[in-house]
């Protein structure tokens, strides 16, 4: 099968090193890079030297406005299996993988020149693969002005359930990075419905204090919180300025209790000052901590008791506790289901709204 006109182009701008941040135009062919103005990015991500974003964290979304026929994105993942969502004019997200090298990838393609709106949503975690977004070429059209992001910003802090972790998985078949879906997840869900935009900085695996296997020389959430991309070892910390949430809400803990129940007067420093770190990043957010979706038990109370320290250590009227009920997954896996994600996030928001007045 023939390449199209559009894909063929981008591959030899590719090729050549001609995908530059200026415009290029060949007739009714036209590129930009990730970061040019006309692509409105939700999430965190990396400006690298080249105009391109560099994404670790799932959830961060690409809007794009154009009027053309055909539209096709650069890009490409560090292990050869991040994978994006792309969804045209509200239309449902089309999985779609990225490979090690950097591909022109078709996001649509009309007989007929429109305008078209589309967003690309970056589906996998930073231990799955690292996603670069090199740029977009549009074929008989032009860009129109970035698409407005919502003003209401919410920032979700976690694991692989903030992550939307597993949640696609089909059963019977073998666990792939797939399957994640954070458009589907909780956090994005209860965002959507209180008209927010959301950055989720989650990755799976992590606590508070140490990782679902006890390490504590991994990055847990006080290491991974400041970074664009949780990535040790790289100067990639996140410029806050960029994004100043209304609401932080923090789903940690998990993880920390995954091999059992920590010293609480511990764990309760060690949440203290991670929640006098973001109330110092963003003094006018309100804080909620939450307990999460997979404890129950001993594990799930002891966590909520050393939350409820926590808010009373610090004392601050920004800073509250919020309650989640315990979801168990299914036969396959333990992590929330589709409809448990959906159901945690209807548990969610009628406490964003009576905590935030939305």
């Amino acid at each position: 099968m023939k390449l199209s006109l559009l894909v063929a182009v981008v591959l030899l701008l590719v090729a050549t090193g001609t995908l530059s941040r200026t415009s290029v135009q060949d007739g009714t062919i036209r590129t930009i890079l990730a970061s040019d103005p006309h692509v409105a990015v939700m999430g965190r991500s990396r400006e690298l030297v080249h105009g391109a974003r560099e994404v670790g964290y799932p959830g961060v979304s690409f809007f794009l406005a154009v009027r053309g026929r055909r539209l096709a994105m650069t890009a490409s993942s560090n292990t050869g299996h991040g994978w994006v969502d792309v969804s045209v004019d509200g239309s449902k997200a089309r999985p779609m993988e990225l490979g090690k090298a950097p591909a022109a990838h078709e996001l649509f393609s009309f007989a007929v020149a429109g305008t078209h709106h589309v967003r690309v949503t970056v589906r996998t975690e930073a231990w799955q693969a690292i996603s670069t977004i090199r740029g977009f070429t549009l074929q008989g059209g032009d860009w129109l002005p970035a698409p407005a992001l919502p003003t209401r910003k919410i920032l979700l802090l976690g694991d692989s359930v903030t992550c939307g972790e597993i949640i696609d998985r089909v059963p019977g078949e073998q666990r792939r990075p797939g399957w994640n879906d954070p458009l589907a997840s909780y956090g994005m869900l209860a965002a959507a419905a209180v008209h927010a935009r959301i950055q989720l900085v989650c990755y799976g695996g992590r606590g508070l204090v140490r990782s679902w296997d006890g390490r504590t020389d991994q990055l847990n959430l006080p290491d991974f919180y400041p970074l664009a991309v949780p990535v040790a070892g790289q100067a990639n910390r996140w410029d806050r300025n960029k994004y100043t949430p209304d609401l932080v809400i923090s789903a940690i803990g998990t993880n920390d209790f995954s091999v059992g129940i920590p010293d609480a007067a511990g764990y309760v420093d060690a949440y203290a000052a991670l929640v006098r770190r973001i109330l110092a990043d963003y003094p006018h957010a309100r804080i909620a901590l939450t307990a999460g979706a997979i404890l129950s038990g001993a594990k799930k109370q002891a966590l909520v008791d050393d939350i409820a320290a926590t808010v009373r250590v610090l004392h601050d009227p920004r800073v509250q506790q919020i309650t989640s009920r315990h979801y168990p997954g299914d036969a396959q896996n333990a992590h929330p289901t589709l409809a448990q994600h959906r159901a945690m996030a209807n548990d969610l928001v009628p406490q964003l709204r009576e905590l935030m007045g939305w």
